[in-house]
């Protein structure tokens, strides 16, 4: 339809307009959103913005804040005082370990990462108010329609950089049945904010904290989300053109700096507010499952976190992430991270933060959990993990937003599926493949498997799809022809 509005006016008039004559937004759109400059651009203000929020440079103020949060705040002084307190008034030790070990460093753990975050939602309000954001969606749109996606499943993912709940919800917008359901199955694969602590702690622990982790991180979400348009699309069920996308391009003006306090303020609340409840919750039945084992047929405190009850649980489910080189001692830790990560993302941090505190003092830069992560963990394992967690299942609340968009539970089971399936299929071609270039993977059946699931993955690629025409097709082709 817009179209055919188009040549019928192309044949009415011309108009021409001169560089005198444009605006200070129509200059900066020349570049912003040139054809070969957009996406260029576009990574390089991301780049920008993770290295003030974290990185590890002179203006990387979120992690000047973070680093003091974990050196003074809860390397320090909110210890000491609660140990004083605990001293003062002979509380006994199961009781002083809960809270010590159980809730200050498990729920410190994850609001240490809090000013990186804060810093990080500042500078993407500063976006979002100015205009950028919305000729983002115009440069992703002309971007997602050579995969057969819609430039409205855009705005879904952009939301889904805060909090993937309302990311889902913004689905509801697309018009067209299947481009919803797209949406709604490749919006969890955008990292939100709840991931970041994930990034962050990877970052500084394994990467010296570079900020192309960070950005790279929101490379694999858009590449998944991409590869998955493409190989969904040619399915019957998702088969068909995407739906058409109009929006008004804003001129570019100075945020507010009340506006921008409040976009920042809205969403850290909410991250804070889920440190505070349902990760305190959670903090203290990790710290019970981690504290406690079956020593002589009988329950007891344990100090050796390999016996207990929760190493037991982690034991019997790490076998199925063996292909993912989640190995040693390190596999039932990650294993019980990644399960206790679908409660709320923030929880496998939090996780990271029970199970690992007491390994020694913190030191200067507040590298003690990093420390024992970097121990743990080699570059190819951490990106196996890191994908695997970003890629999989979003939390519970993402998921009870997906039931209710898709109001089917065959759906919902299928995009919870979907996302699992996947994120498990890339982390074992980058674990399996990515190490056998570093030496650290020895060719076996499980590569075997790593490289037939790439070449599968080439094949759904490059495949042609389905051929059949819908009915909005042959509408659109009946309203051109005037029938």
């Amino acid at each position: 339809r817009y179209n055919y509005i188009e040549r019928v006016l192309a044949g009415c008039f011309t108009k021409r307009a001169t560089t005198s004559s444009l605006t200070l937004s129509d200059k900066i759109d020349r570049v912003v959103t040139n054809r070969w400059l957009a996406l260029p651009v576009f990574v390089l203000i991301m780049w920008g913005i993770y290295t003030i929020a974290m990185g590890q440079t002179v203006v990387s103020i979120g992690t000047m804040g973070t680093d003091w949060v974990n050196d003074v705040l809860f390397g320090e002084w909110i210890p000491n005082g609660v140990e004083t307190l605990l001293t003062t008034l002979g509380v006994g030790e199961v009781l002083s370990s809960l809270i010590q070990d159980g809730i200050v460093a498990g729920v410190g753990a994850v609001l240490g990462f809090v000013p990186q975050i804060l810093v990080l939602f500042f500078l993407l309000s500063i976006l979002e108010d100015c205009g950028y954001m919305s000729r983002v969606a115009f440069i992703m749109d002309r971007l997602f329609r050579r995969f057969g996606l819609s430039g409205k499943s855009f705005i879904p993912l952009l939301v889904a950089t805060g909090c993937g709940v309302p990311g889902i919800m913004a689905s509801r917008t697309i018009e067209q049945d299947r481009d919803r359901k797209l949406t709604i199955m490749t919006t969890g694969f955008i990292p939100c904010g709840a991931k970041m602590p994930i990034i962050g702690l990877f970052a500084g622990a394994v990467f010296g904290q570079s900020a192309w982790v960070a950005t790279s991180a929101f490379v694999i979400g858009i590449g998944a989300v991409v590869v998955s348009g493409i190989i969904l699309k040619k399915f019957k069920v998702f088969a068909g053109e995407p739906a058409p996308f109009v929006m008004e391009l804003p001129a570019y003006h100075w945020p507010t700096l009340t506006s921008l306090l409040a976009s920042t303020w809205e969403r850290g609340w909410s991250f804070i507010k889920r440190a505070g409840t349902l990760i305190l919750a959670s903090s203290i039945i990790l710290w019970f499952l981690q504290s406690f084992g079956i020593v002589n047929g009988s329950l007891s405190l344990v100090e050796d976190n390999n016996v207990s009850l929760l190493a037991g649980l982690g034991r019997m489910l790490a076998w199925i992430f063996v292909p993912l080189g989640w190995a040693g001692d390190m596999a039932w830790k990650a294993t019980v991270a990644t399960f206790t990560g679908l409660i709320a993302k923030e929880e496998v941090v939090n996780t990271f933060g029970v199970l690992y505190a007491g390994l020694g003092e913190v030191s200067e830069e507040g590298t003690e959990i990093w420390a024992a992560v970097a121990a743990d963990f080699s570059a190819v394992t951490a990106w196996s993990f890191l994908i695997f967690n970003l890629l999989c299942a979003p939390c519970f609340a993402a998921m009870g937003a997906i039931k209710r968009e898709m109001n089917n539970w065959k759906w919902t089971l299928a995009s919870i599926g979907y996302m699992c399936g996947f994120a498990y299929v890339v982390s074992l071609i980058v674990y399996q493949i990515g190490g056998l270039f570093t030496g650290e993977v020895t060719f076996s059946v499980f590569s075997v498997v790593a490289f037939a699931l790439l070449g599968l993955l080439l094949v759904l690629l490059f495949r042609k799809g389905y051929s059949g025409r819908d009915d909005t097709i042959h509408t659109a082709m009946a309203l051109e022809s005037g029938k």
